[in-house]
């Protein structure tokens, strides 16, 4: 009887190839968890889109023949003190508190990837400038950063959304750096240098392509802390102005009912809850998705 080679052996115990996207579908949709986030997400998403549909009433319209209204049938959610609909009002403070956050989100990421691409590529001088100064940044708590900023430019969608994108600017850019310093080190960024190619190139084609993965679950994962701030600044006084329809705002204004009339602050609550529970689950299935090192075997 013959016997097979160890090289036939190899070759046929080889694991058969899983496509990326299969593997990721299979990875990201694997948990149920990942799935009601998703669908909440997509709740969100639809309500704040569609609010002036969905809202049955006017959500900054006083009605003071009724105000303070348990939960009916014509107020499915109860009115405020002053006789607005709180539904409509907790539709119209998913549309702020998706603005704000995917705004936020976009400044701080925008120059602080910037920032920190400079930093991690060039190094030297450049490196020191630009991180001792992010260092100072992060040396405050995001909130408490943001805090002072909206203190000083005043209340106003604008003006909080600038705060919370500078509070963000020092963690995107301390993630990007340590993903350049960690990709520039590789082979293929030496043969492509050693081949003429220009820091451009380098950077557009290399570098910015392999640091994609982790900025995009963080990215995820800061969505939900920037509108968890946004909640919090409004619930401080120095958010979204009134009568704006802001979740933090709304719970502001029922927590002084809050034995009396619980569902006030409570609907609000629950938004928020819900909205940073459902964007930190998705942020941890893109991050096993996107994990290189199960690459293969799931």
């Amino acid at each position: 009887m013959s016997k097979e080679s160890p090289v036939s052996l190899s070759f046929s115990e080889a694991p058969p190839r899983v496509s990326e996207l299969r593997r990721f579908t299979r990875v990201f949709f694997g948990r149920k968890l990942v799935l009601f986030g998703l669908i909440i997400i997509l709740i969100t998403v639809i309500a704040a889109v569609f609010a002036p549909l969905l809202a049955p009433y006017d959500p900054y319209k006083p009605d003071l023949d009724n105000t303070l209204l348990s939960p009916n049938w014509h107020h499915l959610l109860g009115t405020d003190a002053i006789g607005r609909d709180t539904l409509s009002r907790l539709i119209f403070g998913a549309r702020t508190s998706m603005l704000v956050g995917i705004s936020a989100i976009c400044i701080g990421a925008a120059v602080g990837l910037t920032l920190g691409l400079v930093a991690g590529y060039f190094g030297g001088i450049t490196n020191l400038i630009i991180m001792r100064f992010i260092d100072a940044l992060m040396s405050f708590p995001m909130i408490l950063f943001a805090l002072a900023i909206a203190s000083l430019l005043g209340e106003g969608l604008k003006n909080i959304i600038i705060a919370l994108g500078v509070g963000l600017v020092p963690m995107y850019a301390r993630l990007m750096c340590g993903q350049v310093l960690s990709v520039k080190e590789n082979d293929y960024i030496m043969a492509g240098r050693s081949m003429g190619a220009g820091n451009g190139r380098m950077i557009w084609h290399h570098i910015l392509p392999n640091c994609l993965p982790p900025l995009i679950v963080m990215v995820t994962l800061m969505l939900g802390s920037t509108i968890l701030a946004e909640a919090g600044l409004s619930f401080l006084g120095v958010g979204i102005r009134p009568p704006g329809a802001a979740w933090g705002s709304m719970i502001n204004d029922g927590y002084q009912r809050i034995r009396t009339y619980p569902i006030l602050s409570f609907a609000p609550g629950v938004a928020i809850m819900l909205v940073v529970f459902s964007l930190n689950m998705v942020g941890d299935g893109l991050r096993d998705a996107l994990d290189p090192r199960l690459r293969g075997t799931i």
